[in-house]
């Protein structure tokens, strides 16, 4: 279960200001690569604390769950890569322009950024990456969950006005109904045309 060890190590305790960042869609056909940005609040409420682990150790519902609670008590900052920007820098350096752009959002200055993963993105604070950090960190793992609702709540939107590619269900990533449906139907603006199954939309879909 995530705890506040790292936090602690960074100076949490000392009154340093710390935010966990994580991302989600790296690996979907479609869509934008999202991030977050989340500083806990002093006290975090008991009940709140005891359900916040890594997003995809969690279910649909009780990720929505704690959405709405996590927005109402945490300094939180959202943002995008855009599809077009996966394209032209690749998936990697998107992910870290929006992990940038989600600090840039909070708002305020932070002292330490605490990264899930092995790199960090370019920001104006100390920033710490930890490998498997939604895992460990209770600041990243509150950020996954608020990256992931926010971009499934993208996705399901787009599904509607992009029906067929089952959008709503696997939320861009590349499931066999998906396949069949971008061969079938071609691709959309919100396909990333450097993936290969886009981009070589004339292989063969088992």
């Amino acid at each position: 279960m995530p705890n506040l060890d790292h936090e602690k190590q960074q100076g949490l305790t000392a009154g340093k200001i710390i935010c966990g960042v994580d991302e989600v869609g790296r690996g979907p056909l479609a869509g934008p690569v999202l991030a977050a940005a989340l500083i806990l609040p002093a006290k975090l409420p008991r009940d709140i604390k005891n359900e916040i682990r890594d997003s995809k150790k969690m279910s649909a519902q009780q990720r929505e769950d704690l959405f709405e609670p996590l927005l109402k008590i945490c300094c939180v900052g959202v943002a995008q890569a855009s599809v077009e920007e996966i394209d032209t820098i690749n998936i990697l350096w998107a992910s870290m322009l929006a992990m940038q752009r989600a600090v840039i959002n909070l708002g305020r200055a932070v002292d330490v950024a605490l990264i899930d993963g092995n790199r960090c993105p370019k920001l104006d604070c100390h920033s710490v990456p930890i490998i498997g950090g939604d895992d460990k960190s209770l600041s990243i793992a509150a950020a996954s969950i608020i990256a992931k609702v926010t971009r499934d709540r993208l996705m399901t939107q787009l599904a509607s006005e992009h029906p067929g590619y089952g959008w709503e269900r696997n939320f861009g990533y590349g499931t066999p109904q998906h396949l069949r449906a971008l061969k079938a139907q071609g691709a959309t603006t919100w396909h990333r045309t450097s993936f290969a199954p886009v981009a070589q939309l004339n292989l063969p879909i088992d």
